[in-house]
């Protein structure tokens, strides 16, 4: 095989196991945090506890009874062996931050910059990136460590307004899937820091304090609650997050900064309706009409410009107004350049197109056009992907695109590249 050929194989392979873990460990990341938010809002009392006992459970679980019990601080005898749920958290972010790596960095012309937005450089652009994680989370445990951690209300309202904040900064200078991709990564590193940077740290000063004979100071577990309590509001946005790279009717809007922003508020609706029926305090199920409120207007904001003069003049968000690098001027100067058009143009663009001509499509799939020799040149390496190395598209086979043409698309890219 092509080294060119050898290294798009290879690459994308590595995406796909980098993302097959990262789903992988933030199942076992969000599974644990939603089981314990529910185990501790459900925690029952009663005078017959162990001293030092806050509540207990029974649950019930693959064939067997559980007796869970929950101490504020510890029990009389501390236990030598204890479970630390850390690692989920952990490799959930470093997963995440390598696949965002593999995608946005090593594709930060395609997929990470918007020339119509802002003309930076890959080094800038991927500087931006990684400088906005550290810095927004410097910035806001600065805040939980001020007076506003004493009033968690406030402070959760000015964490709102931080990541709506984010969300148009993002979109000022990244494309729609970056900028939304980059407010999750923020998310996840204010939430795994918490475990790594508090947490975790919080807890380990409280059993060196047993250890050592003496009695913790309360403010370690209030401070750990806290953050707790921020992650677990966040986590349901972040998911949403994680998934809109397969759906650019939320990304590639003129609001999609705002649909992210709304986001948000449904995580904090739908948490709070699971939070209140797990602690029995109550049954809201406004919650669930709220919730729906939001989305409808989240999916009238991604129709709005359909509304607009703007409906006919929808562009790829990710080619439009593209400069031709000096590999992409090989590729079009190519002898079968013109040939790999045709097909494209009698394969794929019936659908990959401002106005799609194949029915029951209204918007190109993963906001992806093909109607221009920019637009080609731009996905090229997914059109060989996709259509070359695999038979992924057309799906199905649909347009009867032949074998003859698939070699033709690769031969076109082995010889350019």
């Amino acid at each position: 095989m092509d080294s060119s050929l050898l290294m798009l194989f290879l690459t994308s392979w590595a995406e796909f196991a980098v993302r097959w873990l990262h789903v992988i460990t933030a199942i076992a990341w969000i599974g644990s945090s939603f089981y314990f938010i529910a185990l501790d809002l459900g925690l029952r009392k009663h005078d017959r506890l162990p001293v030092g006992a806050a509540g207990e459970e029974w649950q019930v679980h693959g064939g067997g009874f559980y007796h869970i019990q929950k101490y504020l601080v510890a029990p009389e005898n501390l236990p030598e062996h204890l479970i630390w749920f850390k690692w989920e958290s952990y490799a959930t972010w470093l997963s995440g931050f390598a696949l965002l790596a593999i995608v946005y960095y090593g594709g930060a012309e395609l997929y990470l910059i918007d020339t119509d937005k802002a003309e930076l450089s890959p080094a800038l652009a991927i500087a931006i990136s990684i400088a906005s994680l550290a810095l927004v989370w410097v910035f806001y445990s600065a805040l939980c460590r001020s007076k506003l951690g004493q009033n968690p209300t406030m402070l959760m309202l000015i964490l709102y307004l931080l990541l709506v904040g984010l969300s148009y900064f993002y979109h000022q200078i990244f494309t729609g899937r970056a900028a939304f991709i980059h407010l999750g990564a923020v998310t996840a590193t204010i939430m795994s820091a918490n475990v790594f940077m508090v947490i975790i740290p919080n807890q380990k000063i409280v059993v060196a304090e047993l250890k050592a004979g003496r009695t913790p100071d309360a403010k370690y577990g209030q401070i750990a609650k806290l953050r707790s309590t921020h992650n677990n509001y966040l986590t349901l946005p972040v998911i949403f997050l994680m998934l809109s790279n397969h759906y650019p009717l939320a990304f590639a809007t003129d609001y999609s900064w705002v649909i992210a922003s709304l986001v948000f508020l449904m995580g904090v609706t739908i948490r709070h309706y699971f939070n209140s029926r797990h602690a029995n305090t109550g049954n809201p199920r406004w919650t669930w009409a709220a919730t729906a409120a939001i989305f409808a207007v989240i999916m009238g904001l991604s129709l709005a410009p359909l509304w607009g003069e703007r409906a006919n003049a929808q562009t790829s968000e990710d080619s439009a107004s593209l400069t031709l690098s000096p590999e992409m001027q090989k590729k079009a100067s190519h002898p079968l350049f013109e040939e790999v058009s045709e097909i494209v143009a009698g394969r794929c663009a019936m659908c990959h197109a401002a106005e799609p001509l194949w029915e029951g499509i209204v918007t190109a799939p993963k906001n992806v056009y093909l109607e221009s020799r920019e637009d080609i040149l731009a996905q090229a390496e997914a059109i060989v992907m996709q259509s070359a190395l695999s038979q992924a598209m057309p799906p199905a086979n649909i347009t009867y695109m032949e074998t003859s043409e698939r070699a033709l698309i690769r031969r076109w890219y082995k010889d350019s590249h």
